[in-house]
């Protein structure tokens, strides 16, 4: 969309819209703080590969793109994907080369559970992640597990998946199973990542197995179940097992930053993020609980105008807001991106109704001058990235922050100059917030390597790792400029604007 125009001055250090300042970038050499961490993340559904080996059963993304080959844009899938299941070895080489502090991935819960069920465990997929955390703590790498990226056992989702009520002991049941068999040497535990694809994409949408597309209903259902389940692993772990494995556990929310450009919109742009991300984080991190009032009271009055005898947004009650309230150790946040809002008679019947998007009742945009690279996924925005991390901090008393994803899709082959300038700036942005008070404790770049981006399959294969590019082509010199600018932030812990990578080989860091 045309009209405001952004001019990147890296020389100048100064970010300029309509004459106005809103990014301030430093000349000097930035210190992160001592304790500060540094990892990168993947999901086991993109990496793994060995989809049917060793009795692992069927997930959601099995079926969708064995039923349906060209379900995504290549007509391929992750069945083989980066082969992490054989090469796992491999995978902590590059996490050792990068120097990494800890490394996020997944748990695979039908190749643990393949009956779905705890009746049965699979010794070979358990010796699987042991045979990987194990390697990583030879080399001091933390492992912070994951437990649910969306790739839940196909048995469940016809059984209604996260619209059925029962999911909730499902999924503490296999958490249980996770926190018994892994948690002697995991003490960093994320319940869910992004319960904001799984319910929208998914269920409200055509966007993400299992494809439901049932607008305005089934995504608010999935969204109570999950926030429950949620909180029962929650209790689980603290109850259970924090006594004697003195962990942390906490939920993983993918949360991009809405907008407006003129005042007059500032509401609309509050409910975006309202109807957003808050729908997750208000019941867990607000003092009072629950979902957003404005969620809340849009839903129900929109669902009473269409005919429906209650909100199409499920209650909670007063004990599963208490219940609920509280149950993060950290605010995990994946960002990677900024959207103007804004709400005129133009939005009236503009979107298919009951849906989450006719409910909010909002336009979102974004100009040609925020996009750098080849990709539309990302669009550098660096001060939204503040912005939220401000809201976050005031909104919920300064929770204590991790970052778990952000990083930049491209095109681009093997140039990745411009990942190296999105990174660089987020990064910068972060320490800007930082520097106002902002509790955040680490960094998760998305991702360790290229894989599978889920219905985008491998065209754009993810082209956000910090590995600059699939096994194959890791070693190509522009490829490499990513991970050499990675790796010299995590060997200083210092973010230097003007640190131009070369394209030295990299070696393993022996003894980390």
């Amino acid at each position: 969309m045309a009209g405001v125009h952004f001019l990147l001055l890296v020389s100048a250090s100064v970010f300029i819209a309509d004459g106005k300042i809103i990014n301030h970038v430093r000349h000097e050499v930035r210190k992160f703080p001592d304790n500060f961490l540094f990892g990168t993340a993947t999901a086991s559904y993109q990496v793994e590969g060995a989809w049917n080996e060793d009795g692992k059963a069927e997930s959601i993304w099995d079926h969708i793109t064995h039923e349906n080959p060209c379900v995504t844009k290549d007509c391929l899938n992750g069945d083989i994907a980066d082969d992490s299941y054989h090469q796992y070895k491999r995978d902590v080489e590059m996490m050792r080369e990068l120097g990494l502090d800890y490394y996020r991935f997944s748990l695979s819960w039908p190749r643990i559970l393949p009956n779905s069920f705890p009746d049965k465990i699979n010794e070979a997929g358990v010796q699987y992640y042991n045979n990987l955390i194990d390697e990583m703590l030879k080399y001091n790498i933390k492992p912070m597990i994951t437990l649910y990226h969306w790739d839940l056992p196909q048995k469940l989702q016809e059984m209604g998946g996260w619209t059925n009520p029962y999911i909730i002991d499902w999924y503490s049941d296999y958490a249980r199973v996770a926190f018994e068999l892994f948690g002697d040497r995991v003490k960093d535990w994320i319940t869910i990542n992004e319960p904001h694809p799984v319910c929208y994409y998914g269920y409200g949408d055509k966007a993400m197995a299992p494809l439901l597309n049932i607008k305005g209903v089934a995504d608010y259902m999935c969204t109570k179940n999950l926030l429950l389940a949620h909180a029962k692993a929650y209790h689980i772990y603290d109850k259970e097992f924090r006594p004697t494995q003195g962990g942390k556990i906490f939920i993983a929310l993918s949360a991009q930053w809405y907008d407006a450009e003129h005042e007059e919109f500032s509401v609309a742009a509050q409910e975006a993020n309202d109807f957003s991300w808050a729908i997750y984080s208000h019941p867990i991190f607000s003092a009072t609980g629950d979902f957003p009032k404005s969620l809340k009271e849009t839903v129900a009055a929109k669902s009473a105008a269409q005919g429906y005898p209650r909100s199409r947004l499920p209650e909670f009650t007063q004990e599963e807001i208490e219940y609920i309230r509280g149950t993060s150790d950290y605010f995990g946040l994946n960002h990677y991106s900024t959207k103007y809002v804004y709400r005129n008679e133009s939005v009236l019947n503009y979107y298919e109704s009951p849906s989450f998007e006719d409910d909010l009742g909002v336009i979102m945009y974004t100009y040609d001058d925020w996009k750098i690279g080849e990709s539309d996924f990302t669009k550098f925005v660096p001060w939204g990235f503040y912005k939220l991390l401000t809201k976050i901090r005031e909104d919920y008393g300064n929770p204590s922050v991790i970052i778990t994803e952000n990083g930049f899709a491209t095109l681009g082959g093997l140039n990745d100059d411009d990942r190296i300038t999105y990174y660089k700036h987020y990064m910068n942005a972060m320490l800007d917030a930082m520097e106002d008070g902002s509790d955040v404790q680490a960094y998760t770049a998305w991702s360790l390597m290229d894989n599978f981006e889920w219905l985008q399959g491998y065209t754009s294969a993810t082209l956000r790792s910090v590995r600059g590019g699939l096994r194959e082509s890791g070693a190509h010199a522009h490829a490499a400029q990513i991970r050499l600018l990675y790796k010299q932030i995590l060997r200083t812990r210092e973010l230097d604007m003007h640190y131009e990578p070369d394209t030295d080989v990299m070696t393993i860091d022996e003894g980390h």
